[in-house]
């Protein structure tokens, strides 16, 4: 009598997961994890920037795994949960330390709102992206919003705001950031741009001057640019709506005649 199985698995299902993109993504957790630690110890300037530093991980950890050929299910999940601690938990825990407990009750209802949107913004993205005009996003990006919480935290900590002067516009903007994220806006992705193709030489000349731009002052330059973003979904899609009901108009007096 043979030991063996009567019908054995011909394609035996690998172990194991890919080290180099899931570094990346733990990496950006740790960011993120640090944020909430380094708020906590009053350190708001270095809470921040972790947040921004999570956002560079977390766009290299699917580039490496595109480029490397080792996307996942494993890595694709990982990165949301990663996603779910750096850029909801994390600028949420930042922007209360910082100004909204002070507020008490609204403070911490603010803060949770702009979390409880991150988990829905990750859980509409998650279900969508294999249907979704990747051209586009569908509500703010959750590391955009992020990046608004924190450059708001990074530029106040600079210019030593007390929580008794930006507590209510601190408020305010987590909790715009946090409705923004489940919107039905849409956003420019930039996923088509080509970053292997040949262009223009001012274009890298416009890279070094926006990289010149950012250094001469990283909290200011990079919060007005989230937030010039931010505000760019209500107008491309007002655009839209404009451009659609243009062409409604047309049809129908073309249909008239």
């Amino acid at each position: 009598m043979s030991d063996k199985p009567e019908n054995p698995d011909p394609k035996p299902r690998p172990r194991g997961i890919y080290l180099l993109p899931n570094l990346f993504t733990t990496a950006a957790l740790f960011a993120g994890f640090y944020a909430v630690v380094a708020a906590m110890n009053g350190r708001f300037e270095a809470a921040a920037v972790a947040v921004f530093v999570a956002m560079v991980l977390d766009g290299l950890d699917g580039r490496v795994a595109r480029m490397t050929n080792t996307q996942s299910a494993f890595g694709a999940e990982y990165d949301s949960l990663s996603d779910m601690v750096a850029f909801g938990v994390a600028p949420a825990l930042v922007a209360y330390e910082w100004a909204l407990s002070s507020l008490g009750k609204l403070g911490w209802l603010a803060a949770f709102l702009y979390t409880a949107s991150a988990a829905l913004r990750l859980a509409r993205f998650n279900t969508q992206v294999g249907s979704a005009d990747k051209r586009y996003f569908q509500g703010l990006p959750s590391p955009s919003a992020a990046a608004i919480v924190a450059g708001m935290v990074w530029v106040g900590t600079e210019y030593g705001l007390g929580p008794d002067l930006v507590a209510v516009p601190a408020l305010v903007l987590t909790a715009l950031a946090g409705l923004l994220m489940v919107s039905n806006l849409r956003y420019h992705s930039f996923k088509d741009l080509d970053f292997r193709g040949k262009v223009p030489f001012f274009r890298i000349l416009v890279v070094v001057l926006l990289f010149m731009l950012v250094a001469t002052s990283p909290s200011r330059v990079l919060f007005a640019g989230f937030l010039l973003y931010a505000l760019s979904g209500p107008i491309l899609t007002l655009r839209d709506v404009r451009r659609r009901r243009a062409v409604r108009a047309r049809d129908r007096d073309s249909g008239g005649h």
